[in-house]
């Protein structure tokens, strides 16, 4: 299982071992992240888990979709050179131990 860590805004770490194939959308919300909502579902239409994807991870993250890519133009925290939309990243053992910074 892939190991994700999300560091929240107040410095705190959160770690997890995350289900084969589950969105990281999803596997932030069973584990309680605050401030990752995906009030869409992870359909891609409302931005609400917008995580920063740590620089040392960007390489190992799939490309972003059109879609995706218009949807950061309207995230709430600026849009950073990581930012990615959680619902988006799936655990595979590519992204085992990637680190997400969870906006403000």
């Amino acid at each position: 299982m892939p190991k994700v860590h999300w560091i929240l805004p107040n410095g705190e770490r959160v770690s997890d071992d995350v289900n084969e194939n589950t969105n990281l959308m999803d596997a932030a919300q069973l584990n309680g992240i605050a401030g990752i909502h995906g009030e869409c579902g992870g359909c891609l239409s409302c931005a609400t888990c917008h995580v920063y994807v740590d620089d040392v991870w960007l390489a190992a993250c799939p490309p972003m979709g059109e879609v995706e890519t218009a949807m950061l133009d309207v995230v709430t925290s600026p849009r950073q050179s990581g930012s990615r939309l959680s619902c988006q990243l799936i655990a595979t053992s590519a992204l085992d131990g990637i680190v997400l910074h969870v906006p403000e």
